[in-house]
């Protein structure tokens, strides 16, 4: 930020009308990414869709978002950020109402993958364009409110979806989750163009456009497999595919380095792959963030599917993860950067209970399963991912140089959605392989759901071991030396 940017940000006097603009986009970013969940068997039995296309209507968006939100950022800085958000919230208002108006589960991926590329270039402006608008006295509050806004959107989003599908607004069905960001974004984009002001950039450095080719390559040659080889009945291309995403990933290291060598600015700067710290918890933070999002995928057509719950009774069976996620934040605060190894020993070690609390409660489920069965584990597992979040970014990025801590906090974010995608990958190919078998052998319905339910969380159990086995290795950070984690990180 410029000191021009310092000044001046008091004297002008609607920021925080911006700011509300700014949180409104975010919000409805967010219930987007938590709303869609509770609506899928709907989507499913409407469009006869196969599971695995289901997986992409979550995963590509959460996939494409991971990718394309460090390059979104870049953009921003050379091109402005008023107007990579605006064109963002307009992106992702008209990639709404074409998933809404989707005929058919091919269609709608397409329109998510758009959604998550909108959400990409709007998201990283919110705070850059906080953080220039506010001076420093100012700028706590803006981002408290913004978090505020981030975990009330996250807590509603399963109500909010549940409900909309409920009362069936306009004989809409499940349209309506897409189609409510259509307003919100129109007045988004409209009083954006009023109210944000223009803040010109310095930054003039280029864009890794190769990078995030080939980083976007292995993922691709990681996630599609995992997602389609069900389909397919597993050949051995599938294989090939996962084996192959390992030297692309090495490729990307390679060609960083070049670019580093050259001068040339960095998709990821090669001094955080090189940083022992930065690798060890990045490699963390992508196991820890795979589970909430592999949970809720499977979690929800577990319990309609396979329990008869209609969409509004599983968004409220979620309601205890979140709550715990947000109560969470209160102890956080009041800790602030003391214990942060020993909280994240604790945290996941406190998670993995919970998953082997719901695993049980899973295994007991007759056919009468009531909402308040899950409450205890979901609010522990909730509980914990709000524990642990705050302090495993403040480690991570204790080591980090200042000049290298927007690129670090930019990817480590892209970290965390890309976790999210590979947990929706691998919980759900587990959840419908099993359920197939079980079914093809043939075991009841609710019978093949609990099987496959349960194979879902076995994953989880054993990457919240390895996150604890992980996080023993990583270093132990001082008050004195802590960085604070990045603002507006959300927590799953």
């Amino acid at each position: 930020m410029t000191q021009a940017a310092e000044t001046e940000a008091p004297a002008y006097s609607g920021r925080w009308l911006a700011m509300s603009v700014l949180i409104a986009a975010a919000f409805m970013n967010l219930l987007d990414a938590t709303i869609v969940n509770v609506a899928l068997p709907v989507i499913g039995k409407d469009l006869d869709a196969h599971s695995s296309s289901l997986e992409w209507v979550i995963a590509g968006y959460v996939m494409v978002f991971a990718l394309a939100l460090m390059p979104c950022g870049r953009l921003g800085d050379i091109i402005g950020k008023k107007r990579m958000f605006l064109f963002g919230v307009g992106f992702f208002t008209v990639a709404s109402a074409c998933s809404g108006a989707a005929p058919n589960i091919t269609a709608l991926v397409v329109a998510r993958l758009c959604q998550g590329l909108g959400a990409a270039i709007m998201a990283p402006q919110v705070l850059a364009l906080a953080q220039d608008m506010f001076a420093s006295k100012e700028r706590s509050s803006a981002f408290s409110l913004f978090g505020i806004a981030s975990g009330i959107a996250i807590v509603s989003g399963p109500l909010i979806g549940g409900w909309l599908i409920a009362i069936d607004l306009f004989g809409l069905e499940w349209r309506s989750i897409f189609y409510i960001n259509v307003p919100v974004g129109i007045a988004a984009v409209i009083a954006g163009r009023i109210l944000i002001p223009d803040i010109v950039s310095s930054e003039r450095s280029s864009l890794d456009v190769i990078g995030v080719l080939i980083v976007a390559a292995a993922f691709v040659l990681l996630i599609f497999p995992l997602v389609e080889a069900r389909r397919f009945g597993w050949p051995l291309w599938c294989f090939a595919m996962i084996i192959a995403a390992f030297p692309a990933f090495a490729a990307f290291y390679v060609f960083e380095r070049r670019r580093e060598r050259r001068g040339l600015s960095q998709l990821l700067p090669v001094s955080l792959m090189r940083n022992h710290g930065y690798r060890l918890g990045g490699f963390v933070a992508l196991v820890f963030y795979s589970t909430p999002a592999g949970l809720f995928m499977t979690f929800a057509l577990f319990l309609q599917q396979g329990f008869g719950f209609t969409p509004l009774e599983a968004g409220l069976s979620t309601i205890p993860f979140p709550l715990g996620a947000f109560l969470s934040a209160f102890t956080n605060s009041r800790l602030s950067d003391r214990f942060l190894k020993g909280r994240i020993l604790a945290a996941s070690a406190m998670m993995a209970a919970g998953y082997v609390m719901l695993f049980f409660v899973v295994l007991g489920a007759d056919r009468h399963l009531a909402i308040l069965d899950f409450a205890p584990p979901l609010f522990i597992c909730g509980f914990s991912l709000g524990m642990t979040a705050s302090p495993l970014f403040q480690t991570i990025l204790a080591d980090v140089p200042g000049s290298d801590a927007g690129s670090a906090s930019g990817a480590l974010q892209a970290i965390q959605q890309a976790g999210s995608a590979l947990g929706i990958a691998i919980a759900s190919a587990l959840f419908f392989s099993i359920i197939s078998a079980r079914q093809q052998a043939g075991a009841a319905t609710a019978d093949a759901y609990v099987a496959g339910f349960s194979a879902g969380i076995g994953y989880m159990i054993f990457a919240m071991a390895t996150v604890f086995a992980a996080a023993l290795f990583m270093p132990a950070v001082k008050p004195s030396g802590e960085k604070p984690a990045p603002e507006g990180m959300m927590l799953g």
